[in-house]
């Protein structure tokens, strides 16, 4: 029988009596596993778990009269803080109701006490 070259030189590479390499311990092969999700923690997960528990905050502490930015850019001053929305004024005479988690960020605190 005729055997591909390839297979020729796979069994001379490894003579029948050969040891074979010992394999690597189950810790080592998870360490570097464990050490991309530590990163990953640290870089990605944490990072946005302080940004969310900072905009809970945010939206806690809304007030009336204070300046504010909605997520889709709506410059305004907030005139009623509700339960789940807030009534902002937009222009003279122009309010409008939002969700409470549409507010990105608060431009200027008012000044009552």
């Amino acid at each position: 029988m005729i055997l591909p070259n390839f297979l020729l030189l796979a069994q001379a590479a490894a003579p029948a009596g050969a040891p074979t390499p010992p394999q690597p311990s189950l810790i080592g092969s998870l360490m570097p596993l464990l050490f991309i999700g530590v990163i990953f923690y640290f870089l990605l997960i944490r990072p946005q778990q302080k940004r969310q528990k900072e905009h809970r905050a945010l939206i806690a502490a809304l007030k009336t009269g204070d300046q504010i930015v909605t997520a889709a850019g709506i410059h305004g001053i907030v005139a009623n803080v509700k339960e789940t929305t807030v009534l902002i004024k937009i222009a003279e005479n122009v309010k409008i109701e939002v969700d409470r988690d549409a507010i990105a960020r608060v431009v200027k605190k008012s000044t009552e006490a």
